[in-house]
């Protein structure tokens, strides 16, 4: 972060200096245990638990000031009404005095690889300049601003993930920092209940597109219709890719080797490239595309992109992290999300690894609304078609997918297994993986299914 004086922060968020308010801010966090000294700590009342609480402990470890919603305690206050809102005030101030300069800000939204996509870009700029990308989804109201005041004067390139629940929430973390680049990857299922429908999805994820500058460039999907038609809503210059011919920057030549990574040759500028991804799954071959051309976008060349995408290594916890157990069985975790888009790569991306059995332990998929039992039952024959030999739906929100699975001929009750939670799902794992079985973990964040990955992987370390 940029060094701000106590009465810069201030005028940033619209309070008034504290009377002791000569200190020099060199940090933010909303986490009193992750405070250090020359932090700002900012005090949000949550559902369970409110800073305001911890005002103490942050003054203990350091902290010169705190963004309140009241005054008092043992730090000079910043009063604001909002201070999440306050947040992004301060973040908009920093990225407007960052942006003066040479800094090249890329935003990325999308129904699913958000996550993905800018753990690659990171990356692949870093390779070309100081870089700002930080690990996990920080893609909200909180997150955006935090990674925002992550920059200092040395960063080059800054990346964003910009998630939504609804119309204008891309439009408002637009406005605490425009991108020159906007990257949209696809509009799919992911919180279809609080949209309501895929067209409300595409409004909502145009609305990055909208915010850029003639000076800017959209990177559209050429391959998923609403984004491609998202063109005409944006004055900055569109770039497509996909694997169709007519993409501006595409995939030529794509096979997958034994560990379901992709090769493909990168064709862009006029030049062709080849690429050899360290992640997993065929659907990363759409998302390195997006990183790629923006990357090309924000300076790097062709050539550039193709290497540094060569070298990038998964990031983030909980996506698509393959380790091969003591005994043999590999467990494949990807169980930060799930919506019927990502689930189904996920299975396409299992059923392209050697295995004796495929295994695939499935929970819930959230936010669906209406459609939600129709979409459990698809993905039970869909998993059927991808290959898997044992299906197990943890959770009654998952109890369609076996009726799915047994439609598409699946045995229920034998290759088709309803279990009710994640202990009658391990204590059942542990009586059937043999060596050579790849396990499958994956459901909607609430489910939690990343503690039966790891209950798994503590199994097999003893084995």
């Amino acid at each position: 972060m940029i060094a701000l004086s106590l009465a810069e922060v201030a005028q940033a968020v619209g309070a008034a200096v504290p009377h002791a308010g000569t200190a020099t801010v060199t940090g933010v966090t909303l986490d009193s245990r992750a405070v250090g000294p020359g932090d700002l700590f900012v005090a949000v009342a949550g559902e369970r638990v409110d800073g305001h609480d911890y005002l103490g402990d942050a003054a203990a470890a350091g902290a010169v000031a705190a963004l309140t919603t009241r005054p008092g305690g043992p730090l000079p206050a910043l009063v604001v009404d909002d201070t999440v809102a306050a947040l992004g005030r301060l973040a908009a101030a920093v990225h407007a005095r960052l942006a003066d300069g040479d800094l090249v800000t890329v935003g990325i939204t999308g129904s699913a690889g958000k996550t993905s996509t800018k753990d690659l870009l990171g990356q692949v700029l870093g390779a070309a300049g100081p870089t700002v990308s930080p690990p996990g989804s920080f893609n909200n109201d909180i997150g955006l601003p935090l990674t925002v005041l992550a920059a200092d004067a040395d960063t080059r390139f800054l990346v964003l993930e910009m998630g939504a629940r609804g119309v204008g929430h891309i439009a408002r973390l637009c406005a605490v920092a425009r991108p020159d680049v906007g990257v949209v990857l696809n509009v799919g299922s992911a919180h279809l209940g609080e949209f309501g429908s895929a067209d409300t999805i595409a409004l909502a994820k145009g609305e990055l597109v909208e915010a850029l500058a003639e000076t800017g460039t959209a990177v559209l999907n050429a391959d998923d219709p609403r984004v491609a038609g998202m063109a005409p809503r944006t004055r900055a210059r569109v770039v497509t890719t996909g694997r169709s011919a007519g993409a501006d920057v595409r995939a030529a030549d794509v096979t997958l080797d034994e560990a379901a990574r992709a090769r493909f040759t990168l064709v862009a500028g006029g030049e062709r490239h080849p690429v050899a991804l360290q992640v997993v799954g065929e659907h990363q071959v759409a998302n390195a595309l997006a990183a790629a051309a923006a990357a090309v976008a924000a300076g790097m060349t062709p050539a550039a992109a193709a290497t540094a995408l060569s070298a990038a290594t998964a990031r983030s916890r909980w996506r698509m992290e393959v380790t091969r157990r003591a005994d043999g069985v590999t467990v494949v975790n990807d169980a930060y999300n799930a919506n019927p888009e990502s689930m189904r790569a996920a299975l396409a991306a299992v059923a392209g690894m050697p295995a004796t059995r495929r295994v695939a332990v499935l929970g819930g998929m959230a936010e669906l609304g209406p459609t939600a039992d129709a979409e459990h039952e698809r993905l039970g024959r869909d998993a059927v078609a991808a290959g898997v030999d044992l299906l197990v739906a943890v959770g009654p929100e998952a109890a369609g997918l076996v009726t799915g699975a047994a439609a598409a001929g699946a045995r229920s009750g034998e290759t088709a297994v309803s279990v009710p939670d994640r202990a009658a799902a391990h204590q059942l794992l542990a009586e059937v993986l043999v060596p050579g079985d790849v396990v499958l973990v994956k459901a909607s964040r609430s489910h939690g299914l990343e503690a039966l990955a790891a209950d798994l992987l503590d199994v097999g370390a003893g084995a």
